[in-house]
């Protein structure tokens, strides 16, 4: 019975606070889920997690099944993505029409996929022949889209790193690297004719570790500051993302396109890094991710674009701890795998505030933002 009672409590205190929560993160927001790590909850689990934040767009890396079963019937939409060690096999119309079978066309009538990731960040690499699979492996998967009547349903894109810009400032003189022309050309006007949008991981952190000393913190962090202003177009610039955002938009431009919209696939702040990574602390995250979900749920459009809303996906939902490369790799998530916020931007109202209970269920800290980990535990304590 005392179970039923906290169970009562807990949920009268969500349901009270999740209409901040609903009017969040349903305008213009995604969350990445990846899942290099061998703490994570299982998939139901984050499913309702992802319920109780009301969070409706889902980015993977892959088309686990696991996942896209664990959403079946949800209002979810997933973004699935096709590895870049794909690509090859891809390029073989049997192997593509293989693919979307099995990973789309099995989950489709019951989990909304919306969209296929082909390759991530494929230009990061020098490998020649991994770029020049990039195109016909998307096309194949489109044309796979095709012969079995999704592609109305299922859109087809492809991930870039901003190192595919030889330029970005001002944001209006923003061009590709002269080497890449050759790839992203026939790119853009496979995104034209499809009507597909050109997906970019934009990371201000980055340019901020590199150059403290130049880069101002309240540049990249949403906060006041004097910003810039581009010479060419006089059109003012108060944080780094939409800066970043319309260089990519002049870069197309200048390759002759401006029917391609522009879309954040991945973007966030690591609460943690190493020694040499410069502003990554939870303070700065927490900031970060806190006033971009302000912004995004304004529906503001970037000073090139201010009429289109600005369409991100958060990166990441958890902490992944089997992630190569610096300890900031390592520490991207908005929660801990137990469901932990890592720091609490519920204070600005875009996710719930941390309760924390006196009671003695398992003598854990309980916030209703992770109330999803161990609702199944209370219930069966109930019903003893």
């Amino acid at each position: 019975m005392a179970n039923f009672h906290r169970l009562f409590r807990v949920l009268l205190m969500f349901f009270t606070l999740s209409g901040s929560v609903i009017r969040t993160m349903s305008v213009g927001i995604g969350i990445n889920y990846g899942q290099i790590a061998n703490n994570l909850p299982s998939p139901s689990r984050v499913a309702i997690l992802l319920q109780s934040l009301n969070i409706s767009r889902v980015k993977l890396y892959d088309a686990d099944p696991n996942v896209l079963f664990a959403f079946s019937r949800s209002d979810v939409n997933f973004i699935i993505g096709l590895g870049n060690e794909y690509l090859q096999n891809m390029s073989d119309p049997e192997e593509a029409l293989a693919w979307v079978q099995q990973n789309v066309q099995t989950h489709i009538s019951q989990t909304q996929i919306t969209c296929i990731t082909v390759g991530n960040e494929v230009f990061n690499s020098n490998d020649s022949q991994l770029r020049s699979n990039l195109l016909p492996a998307m096309q194949s998967v489109y044309n796979a889209l095709v012969n079995l009547g999704l592609d109305k349903q299922v859109s087809i894109t492809t991930a870039h790193s901003l190192n595919i810009l030889a330029n970005s400032f001002p944001p209006s003189a923003g061009t590709f690297k002269p080497d890449l022309a050759e790839f992203i050309q026939p790119i853009l006007h496979f995104h034209s004719m499809v009507k597909s949008p050109f997906l970019i991981n934009a990371y201000p952190f980055f340019a901020y570790k590199d150059s403290p000393a130049q880069v101002p913190l309240e540049y990249v962090l949403f906060q006041p500051n004097q910003g810039m202003t581009d010479p060419i177009t006089n059109l003012h610039y108060d944080n780094m993302l939409y800066a970043q955002i319309d260089a990519v938009y002049a870069a197309i431009k200048a390759m002759g396109h401006t029917d391609i919209q522009v879309q954040v696939s991945e973007t966030g702040w690591p609460s943690q890094g190493d020694m040499n990574e410069v502003g990554a602390t939870p303070e700065n995250a927490g900031l970060y991710n806190g006033n971009l979900l302000r912004r995004i749920q304004s529906g503001q459009g970037t000073p090139a674009k201010p009429s289109v809303p600005i369409d991100i996906y958060v990166f990441a939902l958890f902490n992944e701890d089997l992630k190569p490369g610096p300890a900031s790799e390592r520490n991207y998530g908005l929660y801990y795998p137990d469901g932990t916020p890592v720091y609490n931007i519920g204070l600005q109202g875009y996710l719930p505030e941390l309760l924390y209970s006196s009671s003695k269920i398992n003598e854990q800290k309980v916030g209703i933002s992770f109330w999803p980990f161990w609702w199944s535990d209370l219930i069966r304590g109930g019903a003893k």
